[in-house]
């Protein structure tokens, strides 16, 4: 009889297949429940597909609201194809939820921990969530039981802090269970797609059984390959440097961008013509970087490692800095008017931290906002997904723009739903696109676009470079 996923048995018994057989069918027709700590954006849609291959899944949440919602039937997440799967899965029997960890901890033989891992003020690391979903696992964990990291975490957390705690608190070695890292590989708006397998699985484990175990569990859950690494540390180092990786390439980006007006040209037409070269891959600049991973990723690294990392903490600080550099850039555009930008009126466009997403943390616009605050101006803000108010942002309708009298706009956030926007029924005295989203031809207005320079005595508006492009494709 299959007792768990994990087992500390002969090379030889890993290697039956028989065994894989009996393991995989004891885990597919729920015979071993799965619990899923975590029923956030990430953590719901992964619980769903789980149940959607036939494992019975229980959900584990702190928000008695949260929890009812999907006990209920319904998706609290806004996420394309997931309200409808959920409904199913919960009328079937394969999803529940709960708020009692421990007893979702003593009903599983499997759990997965899909809680994020935030950044205190300083760059540490904050654990705090990860660490009392491992307390209530440990209250249940039985031999043979594993448990896998999804959270995004700082290497070596599982190996340090997951596997200690679980064997100091239950008295079992390591050995009799299983832990292994599974970095969430997703994106909000496609979780269903990426889970079931837009990109490849990496599995590491603390010992070849874990990983073993940890592979079995995610074969049927993609279509996609499942990558083994060498150890647990592995795969969490996997899904951080890929972070860093984004972050340093945008603020390579953001740093050439600044240098548009010195230089008087389009930097943004520069590396999209240098990345026709397959070696070359800049990224887009911006107003800044946001969202739960890429900000925060960097301290995952430059905290837990003795070795200076100037690079990751100089590309962190030029991304931080970019929302001032962007209202630099309105300030300065503003004075060349003949305006100023204390007592201005102006509408930053897009709150949420990226396109179509509902979603604020560490949205580059709210530093805009409170940097043009700082400065004296006053400010509203439009976006389609949130509600300006929520923030303590005085909010604006996208269809009262033409009626409010503005000095200015900044458009942070490249909603779709700004292309709908007349332009010639609004008048600002200067227009800063910052996402180089705005196709404005034959406008009269000013327009300002980061990475976009201007000669320094007169702006380069939107005619002009309509022109410019004219003449090109010539």
């Amino acid at each position: 009889m299959v007792s768990g996923l994990y087992d500390d048995a002969s090379e030889a018994d890993r290697r039956n297949d028989s065994t894989k057989a009996d393991r995989r069918d004891a885990l597919t027709s729920g015979r071993l429940p799965v619990a899923v700590y975590g029923l956030g954006k990430m953590g719901l849609p992964l619980a769903a597909v789980f149940a959607d291959t036939g494992m019975r899944v229980l959900g584990v949440d702190v928000d008695p609201d949260v929890v009812d919602c999907v006990a209920n039937g319904d998706c609290h997440v806004e996420e394309p194809g997931l309200a409808p799967l959920v409904a199913e899965l919960v009328e079937t029997g394969r999803l529940d939820a709960t708020t009692d960890g421990p007893a979702a901890a003593a009903e599983a033989a499997v759990h997965v921990i899909i809680v994020p891992t935030l950044v205190r003020d300083g760059g540490e690391p904050d654990l705090s969530t990860v660490e009392a979903v491992v307390a209530d696992i440990s209250t249940g964990l039985a031999p043979g039981d594993l448990v896998v990291l999804e959270s995004t975490v700082p290497p070596r957390t599982a190996r340090d802090v997951v596997t200690p705690t679980l064997e100091a608190e239950t008295g079992l070695d390591r050995g009799e269970f299983g832990v292994a890292v599974c970095p969430e590989r997703t994106a909000s708006g496609r979780a269903l797609r990426d889970i079931r397998g837009s990109y490849p699985k990496v599995v590491g484990g603390i010992d070849a059984e874990s990983t073993r175990a940890a592979l079995l569990l995610y074969a049927d859950v993609t279509s996609n390959r499942v990558t083994p690494v060498a150890d647990a540390t592995t795969a969490e180092a996997v899904k951080v440097f890929e972070g860093i990786y984004r972050d340093v390439n945008i603020a390579l980006a953001n740093e050439l961008a600044t240098t548009c007006d010195d230089l008087g040209i389009s930097v943004r037409e520069a590396i999209e013509t240098a990345n026709q070269l397959p070696v070359c891959d800049i990224h887009d600049p911006g107003p800044g970087v946001g969202g739960h991973c890429i900000p925060n990723y960097p301290h995952f690294l430059m905290d837990r490692v003795e070795t200076e990392t100037p690079l990751t903490a100089t590309a962190r600080a030029v991304n931080e800095r970019m929302p001032i550099v962007t209202v630099d850039r309105l300030e300065h555009e503003l004075e060349r008017t003949g305006g100023e930008l204390r007592d201005a009126s102006v509408a930053v466009l897009g709150l949420t931290y990226r396109a179509g997403v509902p979603e604020l943390r560490n949205a580059p616009a709210l530093d805009v906002i409170a940097e043009l605050d700082r400065r004296g101006a006053s400010v509203v803000a439009v976006d389609p997904f949130v509600d300006p108010e929520s923030v303590d942002i005085p909010g604006l309708p996208i269809d009262d723009l033409p009626e409010t009298s503005l000095d200015a706009v900044v458009l942070t956030t490249p909603h779709t739903a700004f292309d709908r926007i007349d332009w010639e029924t609004i008048d600002p005295l200067v227009l800063v696109d910052a996402r180089d989203a705005l196709s404005l031809e034959n406008t009269h207005h000013r327009v300002v676009t980061l990475g976009v320079g201007t000669p320094p005595d007169e702006s380069t508006t939107a005619q002009d470079r309509s022109i410019l492009g004219q003449v090109d494709a010539q």
